[in-house]
C-alpha cells in the first residue's frame, strides 16, 4: 500500500501536471495559432525549438535548465534582484522544466487542429462581421476542440511520467520536489518492489484511461461534430 511519502509524491505530481497544463494551454494556444497562420520565414526555427524536447535527452534538457536557474546561473542576479531567489530544487523549477519538456505535446496537436479546419469557416465569419477575436473564440476554438482534448491529455499525462528533467532541475526532496516517477526509482533502488508496483501500476492505469478517453471522445466528436 501507499505510505505517506508516496501520497505526498502523488499530490506533488498531480499538482505539477495540473499547473503545467494550465500554463501550457494559456501560452501554447496563441503560439499554435500563430504557427498555423504565419508565413514568416522564421516559422521553421520556432517549430524546431518547440519540437526540440521530443529528440533531446531529458537529462540534457534538465542539465541546462539547472545551469540556467541555479545559484550560479546567468539569471541568478536577475532572480535575486526580483526577490525570487534560486529556482533550482523548488516546485517552481519543476514547473519551468515541465513547461519546456511538455511544450510540443500541447502545441503540436493544437497547431494541427487549427490547420485542419482551414480558412473557409473564418472567412465566412468575417463576412458576417465577426472581429478577429470573435472568429477565434466562436469559430476556431470550437472547431479545434479535438485538438484541445488531445493536447490536454497528452500534456497532463506526459508531465505525470517525467523523470530525467524533474530529477535534474528539482532533485529528490521528499515533500517538496519528489514526484511519482522518482519515488518509483527510490523504491526499486531499495528493493521495495511492492510499493514500486503500486506506484507504477497507478501511473500505467491512469495513462491508459486518459488515452482511452481521448480516442473515445475523439471518435464521438468526429461523428457528432461541434455543437
Amino acid at each position: 500500500m501507499l505510505n505517506d511519502a508516496d501520497l505526498t509524491a502523488l499530490w506533488i505530481t498531480l499538482k505539477l501536471a495540473g499547473v503545467t497544463l494550465i500554463i501550457l494551454l494559456l501560452l501554447g494556444t496563441p503560439l499554435a495559432w500563430w504557427l498555423s497562420r504565419t508565413r514568416s520565414r522564421f516559422k521553421f526555427m520556432v517549430e524546431a525549438l518547440v519540437a526540440l524536447p521530443l529528440v533531446l535527452p531529458p537529462t540534457v534538457l534538465g542539465f541546462y535548465l539547472l545551469i540556467l536557474l541555479g545559484s550560479q546561473g546567468p539569471l541568478s542576479g536577475l532572480l535575486e534582484a526580483l526577490g525570487i531567489g534560486t529556482l533550482a530544487f523548488t516546485f517552481t523549477g519543476l514547473v519551468i522544466g515541465s513547461l519546456v519538456y511538455s511544450l510540443p505535446f500541447v502545441v503540436q496537436p493544437l497547431q494541427a487542429a487549427f490547420v485542419s479546419m482551414g480558412q473557409r469557416p473564418l472567412e465566412v465569419a468575417a463576412t458576417l462581421g465577426a472581429s478577429p477575436m470573435d472568429r477565434f473564440f466562436t469559430v476556431a476554438v470550437p472547431l479545434a476542440a479535438p485538438g484541445f482534448l488531445t493536447a490536454s491529455v497528452l500534456g497532463f499525462a506526459h508531465t505525470l511520467g517525467e523523470f530525467g528533467v524533474v530529477l535534474m532541475i528539482g532533485g529528490n526532496i521528499p515533500g517538496k520536489t519528489q514526484v511519482l516517477s522518482i519515488a518509483i526509482y527510490d523504491h526499486v533502488e531499495a528493493m521495495d518492489y511492492a510499493n514500486a508496483h503500486w506506484l507504477a501500476g497507478l501511473l500505467l492505469v491512469a495513462s491508459l484511461l486518459m488515452l482511452m478517453a481521448v480516442y473515445r471522445l475523439g471518435r464521438r466528436y468526429a461523428t457528432v461534430g461541434p455543437r
